[in-house]
């Protein structure tokens, strides 16, 4: 009988408006439904791809322009997204995406899901909110559909964004991930110690797992040795 495996902690920094954030959940996802006794407990974390993005956000061709130096990188850069997402099976709307959004709000929302276990649900709403529907999920009404649709309540979330509820805390977060040298996203932080940048296929989170169940296999050997010599750590 397998043995089952302890809490693992997996840290995800994202951002809700990237593409290989989207790309990244969703096969971490096969991976996941694959072997449902993995061992991670996953928590998401704030990371602004455009932290001096206006509060109003912007035209998304307008922002995709300029970032990626015209049309014709921009162009290059979004075909080889389309690319990924379509061999990851995710959908993405292109034509629908109208707007790039500052996530501060965004972010505080997956923040407040977390106190409640809701954030993957939330997580998704959002991606599928922007990258499917099309949606501005920098305006709190959607937002607040976003949260419903994951279970939270309506008009609790209403209440905190009209205010300004942790926005320094996310602000903080977010310059703290830079500080500490991760200027991409996504990241995957596991057990706090190794890091795993970008979107990885299911392939190595399974090895992952099963490096796991080895380690734990090895210590498990190492203290039951350890018990018949009379040896104590």
């Amino acid at each position: 009988m397998t043995q089952p495996l302890p809490p693992v902690k997996l840290d995800i920094l994202s951002d809700p408006i990237c593409p290989w954030c989207y790309i990244g959940k969703t096969l971490l996802d096969q991976a996941l439904a694959a072997q449902p006794d993995h061992p991670f407990v996953v928590e998401w974390h704030p990371f602004q791809l455009n932290p001096d993005m206006p509060a109003g956000g912007m035209d998304r061709r307008e922002y995709l322009e300029a970032k990626f130096g015209g049309k014709d990188n921009a162009v290059k850069v979004y075909a080889q997204i389309a690319e990924h997402a379509a061999e990851a099976g995710v959908e993405i709307n292109f034509e629908a995406m109208q707007r790039t959004p500052n996530t501060v709000d965004a972010h505080r929302l997956i923040h407040w899901a977390g106190l409640e276990s809701k954030q993957s649900p939330v997580v998704d709403a959002l991606f599928q909110a922007y990258f499917v529907e099309g949606l501005d999920i920098g305006d709190h009404a959607v937002l607040c559909d976003v949260a419903e649709r994951a279970g939270m309540e309506r008009a609790v979330v209403a209440k905190l964004l009209s205010g300004d509820s942790d926005i320094e805390d996310i602000q903080s977060r977010d310059a703290h991930s830079r500080e500490v040298g991760v200027n991409s996203v996504p990241t995957f932080i596991i057990a706090n110690q190794h890091v795993v940048p970008g979107a990885q296929q299911p392939e190595l989170w399974t090895q992952v797992i099963a490096d796991i169940r080895s380690q734990l296999s090895a210590d498990t050997d190492t203290a039951e040795t350890d018990n018949e010599s009379g040896t104590i750590h």
